[in-house]
């Protein structure tokens, strides 16, 4: 058995059946579940017709680089969205989504043989970077985000820990604040890896879930700031942007080294994705309407809830995703009677992350996935007020 298996928190979702375990939920309300963030949203209207089109590629095993075709649409949306122009062929890889092209990039790119190997992580943060990590066999800095913005304290991480620091990971916006890393942000932390050399992976996954400006990314920020894409890579996700998290689809693109390598691991990884998953996936990415409308939905539930909220409790509105990251006097207690009096359940902040010398900045809040539809968010919001009353 893999001894670094024994290195690996709970995952939040397992603490939290843990600390549930032996309350009962109300009988007499229905139980509202906004601990995960799972899209409920309609599934576009074109996927049904896509998926009959073309079922009977299901008979040929995919390449792992993917077709040419599924790699254009991917380098037109990047160029859409951010104005940035990537080479199809060589910076462009599609990926069985985000969650486990994070982790297994994390494993092609980090040289932990005979040294000390550190990953930087923001803190909170979501669980795959910690994982991938410590599997990979490093060792794990992290830096905390506090409010009002909730960017990460880069500065807080040490200098020795910065010059064995060999990958740093970004979450923009935020998993579980919602925070957006302005062009000034990345420039700072741009100066860093000019500074110590490490590699940048931008885990963009709710870019499209957005209130007002676009949110930047790590491509369009070098771009902006005349730097080229060395060391930097981008990943993204039809989970959240087309409520299609079962498709498992998404692509990662950037530094065409960096590229190559993790093509080369994925060749033995046996992740290609399914020639299906790229004729829904290349729809999908080619087709905005469907974004715009799912945007506009989460839009309505944040214009409702945000006020009703800020009547009780000390909340931020996110610069974007679909989560509300609530203080609360004690998130684990908060948690318990919420659920067995109003039968709602969140997420304790505290197991989204880690205690530091600065603390633990999850303590004592809450995050809130507005996934549901709008009626059943205001009546989990509903009740949460009653609670603090």
């Amino acid at each position: 058995m893999n001894p670094l298996l024994e290195q690996l928190n709970l995952y939040p979702f397992e603490k939290l059946r843990n600390l549930l375990e032996n309350i009962k939920a109300n009988p007499s309300l229905e139980e509202i579940n906004l601990t995960m963030g799972e899209p409920m949203h309609e599934v576009p209207k074109f996927i049904p017709n896509i998926l009959t089109d073309h079922y009977v590629k299901l008979s040929k095993y995919p390449t792992t680089m993917g077709t040419d075709k599924v790699r254009e649409v991917c380098s037109n949306w990047l160029k859409d969205r951010y104005s940035v122009v990537v080479d199809s062929k060589r910076e462009v890889l599609p990926v069985n989504g985000s969650r486990e092209a994070l982790f297994s990039f994390t494993q092609s790119i980090l040289d932990t043989e005979n040294k000390e190997t550190y990953v930087v992580v923001p803190n909170p943060f979501y669980q795959i970077y910690e994982g991938a990590a410590i599997l990979a066999g490093a060792k794990i800095a992290y830096a905390n985000a506090y409010v009002p913005r909730y960017i990460p304290k880069w500065n807080e991480i040490e200098p020795n820990i910065w010059k064995k620091t060999q990958l740093v990971f970004v979450c923009t916006p935020g998993n579980p604040t919602g925070a957006v890393m302005n062009l000034q942000d990345w420039a700072e932390l741009f100066e860093l890896q000019k500074k110590y050399g490490f590699t940048i992976a931008s885990d963009e996954c709710y870019s499209e879930i957005y209130f007002s400006e676009k949110p930047l990314g790590v491509l369009q920020a070098a771009q902006k700031l005349d730097l080229d894409f060395c060391k930097k890579i981008m990943f993204t996700s039809l989970s959240k942007r087309s409520n299609l998290p079962g498709l498992r689809s998404g692509f990662v693109a950037g530094d065409a080294n960096l590229i190559r390598h993790f093509l080369k691991y994925r060749t033995y990884h046996g992740s290609a994705m399914s020639t299906l998953v790229q004729e829904v996936s290349i729809a999908a990415w080619q087709d905005e309407s469907h974004v715009k409308n799912n945007r506009a939905l989460y839009q309505e539930k944040f214009s409702h809830i945000i006020p009703m909220l800020k009547r009780e409790y000390e909340i931020t509105e996110p610069d974007a995703s679909f989560y509300l990251w609530l203080k609360v006097n004690d998130d684990l207690e908060f948690t318990r009677n919420l659920y067995q009096k109003h039968s709602v359940k969140v997420l304790p902040g505290s197991y989204l992350a880690r205690e530091t010398s600065f603390g633990n900045p999850g303590k004592n809040r809450v995050r809130i996935a507005l996934v549901a539809p709008l009626e059943k968010c205001v009546e989990a919001v509903n009740r949460i007020l009653d609670y603090k009353g």
